[in-house]
């Protein structure tokens, strides 16, 4: 079995990190990624929620923004929770295992195109996802 997902795209807004109780650091952001439309061949976007964890999160607070381009490479995990008013809702995300950042921001200092990846991920259960 494969489960691999390659994504590029730009960050909808800043990112928002959380720490488990355990003080696991947890990254959460959105990434906006162009398809386009086979009929007239416009552009649209989907909205792709990304997840990051202990080092690589706390990377990507450091290096990146709302508007900034990334390539994300990860797997896709379905999640199922239960709303407020208890209807069982699922949610897709990507668990990032690589982030590589494409542009250049303000105060970068040399970070342009670096890739900053690690490939032990950390274990976790739904309780520990501070979101």
């Amino acid at each position: 079995m494969f489960n691999k997902v390659i994504l590029i795209g730009r960050l909808t807004r800043d990112l928002e990190m959380r720490y488990t109780p355990g003080g696991v650091a947890v990254a959460r952001f959105t990434l906006a990624v162009d398809r386009r439309k086979l009929k007239d061949r416009e552009k649209e976007s989907d909205f792709i929620d990304i997840i990051a964890w202990q080092k690589l999160a706390e990377l990507c607070q450091r290096y990146i923004g709302k508007g900034r381009m990334v390539a994300v490479e990860g797997r896709l995990q379905i999640r199922s929770y239960d709303d407020n008013q208890g209807i069982r809702r699922k949610a897709a995300e990507v668990i990032a295992e690589n982030v590589r950042f494409l542009d250049k921001a303000k105060g970068d200092n040399g970070h342009n195109g670096e890739e900053h990846g690690y490939g032990n991920e950390s274990t976790y259960s739904e309780e520990d996802i501070p979101f």
